[in-house]
């Protein structure tokens, strides 16, 4: 009977405690940038939860009601940025205590994410370096001054697509979008700054995650004459295969694909983890500021550009420039493009695009674009308008006259006097000379 009673006894302590932790802290995840750190905790469900710091040495504590472990807190010290170790202990019997060790004094911000995409509900603890340079002074410090001649570089703002909690796309053979997005992008800021008259701005360095309108608003602090958004995306039908490239729509967008892309491409700050509860008025005021009429024509001139050279060296999956209203492409005063390099979905395009020669291609054929548009379009005082060269143009099936000179901003008559024409009658296959300083 003692026994019994003894059993019973332990049986109710059991379920007492059962009942204590309400919840579980799955996994931890850590990723570090070049402005902060990023500790990730996953949930099994909502939770309530009090953070602070403390000093001498540096650390942030999180008290977390109702769960208890199922981790070890074991993390990748190769992207552990300002942490340099974490504990965790009961406390109060039914909570956990998480502590952060930290090289260094570090600023927390911290917010609970709901449910997206393939994670659960998330606990994510930013933390910003005391002596860390602001985005906008790195940005700025990778700008190189204009030339003692006056002639200045134009500025290309190079933002690798998704990174960090956010891999995008992932193809069937297992590649991530944002291990592309990054190669190429890489590839093709080394190009960029090779090339005379040019500077690259890389927008994300690393695998860590940056909001969608801090993309953009990145490329507005270092005065950039063009931004570029590289992606890899995938699409329902794994057939869809080939190069896209993409301006902001404020309407429409210009196929059910862009619609739908847009749409996958927009959820990115949910996945990659975002306190949108910001309390200011910065993603409202700059939606009000999209009057950018000169802005939008010369984003689709570049666009024009550059799906041009990208159909030389793959498949295109649109032959013309298309228009969805993507979030990264709101800046209301830096043209902006978003190119997708192919779809990651394709078992194809994933092969290709997973090696260095393929994305060197890319690259050279995204650089020979933007270098034949700036070459057309850029301003005085650059090394581009002092040295222009007479583009050319090779006549399409369907090209006219009138559409040419449309596409490159010329008159119809200096049209047919650069070439000698004496009527409208152009062939296929011909190269047309297009007329600079019109």
């Amino acid at each position: 009977m003692r026994l019994t009673r003894i059993g019973t006894i332990i049986l109710l302590l059991l379920l007492v405690q059962a009942e204590a932790w309400s919840g579980q802290v799955q996994n931890l995840r850590v990723w570090s940038g070049p402005d902060n750190t990023r500790a990730v905790l996953d949930l099994d469900g909502r939770v309530d939860y009090r953070l602070f710091t403390l000093d001498d040495p540096y650390r942030v504590v999180v008290d977390i009601n109702d769960v208890e472990s199922a981790t070890d807190f074991s993390f990748d010290s190769e992207y552990s940025g300002v942490i340099s170790g974490v504990r965790h202990g009961a406390r109060n019997g039914s909570d956990l205590r998480v502590v952060f060790d930290l090289d260094g004094k570090a600023r927390p911000q911290s917010f609970l994410l709901e449910p997206a995409g393939d994670h659960g509900h998330r606990l994510v603890i930013d933390l910003y370096p005391e002596d860390a340079v602001s985005p906008g002074e790195r940005v700025k410090k990778a700008v190189r001054s204009a030339t003692a001649d006056g002639e200045r570089d134009m500025i290309v703002a190079i933002d690798a697509g998704h990174g960090g909690e956010d891999p995008g796309a992932i193809g069937p053979g297992g590649t991530f979008e944002k291990e592309i997005t990054l190669a190429v992008a890489e590839e093709l800021a080394r190009r960029i700054d090779e090339a005379p008259g040019m500077q690259a701005v890389m927008i994300r360095t690393g695998d860590y995650y940056i909001p969608l309108a801090e993309r953009y608003n990145r490329a507005r602090k270092a005065r950039a004459d063009l931004f570029l958004s590289i992606h890899a995306d995938a699409f329902q039908d794994f057939r869809v295969r080939g190069s896209s490239v993409y301006v902001l729509s404020r309407s429409g967008a210009s196929s059910e694909a862009a619609r739908l892309l847009a749409r996958s491409e927009n959820k990115a700050d949910l996945v990659g983890g975002v306190n949108l509860d910001r309390g200011d008025d910065v993603l409202s005021s700059v939606l009000l500021d999209l009057s950018q009429s000169a802005a939008l024509e010369y984003s689709n001139s570049a666009a024009e550009s550059i799906l041009d050279q990208l159909g030389s060296v793959r498949h295109r999956h649109r032959d013309r420039v298309e228009r969805a209203n993507f979030v990264v492409l709101r800046s209301p005063d830096v043209p902006s493009v978003l190119i997708e390099v192919g779809f990651i979905s394709n078992p194809r395009d994933e092969q290709e695009l997973g090696t260095a020669e393929h994305q060197r291609k890319i690259a050279r054929a995204i650089t020979s674009g933007v270098e034949r548009h700036f070459h057309q379009t850029a301003p005085q005082g650059t090394w581009f308008a002092n040295n222009r060269k007479p583009s050319r143009h090779v006549v399409q099936r369907g090209d006219s006259l009138g559409t040419i000179a449309q596409k490159y901003q010329v008159s119809v008559n200096r049209l047919r006097q650069a070439n000698n024409l004496n009527g409208d009658v152009i062939h296929p296959g011909a190269e047309l000379v297009i007329p600079t300083g019109s």
